[in-house]
């Protein structure tokens, strides 16, 4: 069987633009849900200000929990800054992610910085705290709302300057869903050999519809894992048009079907997509919470 990394990052991505609150115990409830469900890898919530993003002002509680609770587990957070690193750090947490737009346009809509100063600001992280785990998701790689299409080599030359900060961790956002399989292989096809000591992970948009295709053709590739929320909740508010992630449990049919090594009991995390689906007013694009059906024997 072929293995593969499901990173779900549904309790940050998929939470943090719901206006209407959530509570602490219901978000830990999930977090806990997906740990039963087999995820070994989630990003939890995002240390950011609760000013800009209501949804992620118990950041130290929930980090907290799933610490206590899931001390085996890969606990992440989302970080803006060196000084939401900082509060990260405090909490126990090891692991966290910043993020930087390829496209110029979209840095300064989504962060309101210029890529030079978030790229300024990645290094300050990496200076002051040399034992995270620091990972960097590269926001618009494979399209912008406002630049279009990247040159080819445009993600290729962003990763070199990433690289010589001393990253080594780096997930390809394809933030407005207008990847195609044959520019994943390619991008990848370009990195892979390049910086072969590096992590490369993907998030794919479902916004056209072809967030499970571009995701499997990633993992086919050799796409060392892929990130995904529960029934498909989220997407990024400064960026026009891009509604929907790919659910985590619409991929987990299609792998465990196709034979792949996910470690994820489908049934159970359709059960919690079901859920949330009830609970968390939002924006889902997943399929499976909306099928009608009770024969097990289908999954």
């Amino acid at each position: 069987m072929n293995k593969i990394e499901l990173y779900e990052v549904g309790p940050r991505d998929g939470f943090q633009n719901i206006t209407q609150w959530i509570p602490t115990e219901q978000k830990c409830n999930f977090i806990k849900g997906l740990a039963d469900a087999g995820l070994r890898h989630i990003q939890v919530t995002a240390f950011v200000s609760p000013v800009s993003v209501p949804q992620m002002q118990d950041a130290e509680k929930v980090a907290a929990y799933a610490l206590s609770e899931f001390p085996q587990l890969d606990i992440m957070a989302l970080v803006p800054n060196l000084h939401g690193a900082r509060a990260a750090q405090t909490c126990g947490l090891r692991h966290i992610s910043n993020v930087i737009s390829l496209s110029e346009s979209h840095n300064k809509a989504n962060i309101n910085r210029t890529r030079a100063e978030s790229v300024a600001e990645l290094a300050k992280i990496r200076s002051a705290l040399p034992e995270m785990q620091l990972g960097v998701d590269i926001a618009t790689a494979f399209g912008c709302p406002f630049e279009g299409i990247p040159a080819e080599d445009a993600l290729p030359r962003f990763v070199e300057e990433l690289y010589q900060l001393g990253i080594r961790e780096f997930c390809l956002c394809d933030t407005i869903g207008v990847a195609d399989p044959k520019q994943i292989r390619t991008q990848l096809g370009l990195l892979q050999p390049a910086f072969s000591d590096c992590t490369f992970l993907a998030h794919i948009h479902d916004t056209r519809g072809l967030g499970i295709v571009c995701t499997l053709a990633a993992i086919e590739a050799g796409i060392d894992g892929v990130q995904t929320t529960l029934g498909g909740l989220g997407g990024c508010p400064f960026a026009p048009g891009a509604s929907g992630n790919t659910a985590t449990e619409d991929l987990v049919y299609l792998l465990n079907r196709m034979s792949y090594d996910t470690g994820v009991d489908f049934t159970k995390l359709l059960a919690l997509a079901r859920q949330e689906h009830a609970v968390v007013p939002g924006v889902y694009s997943g399929h499976h919470i909306n099928i009608k059906t009770t024969n097990s024997t289908c999954f």
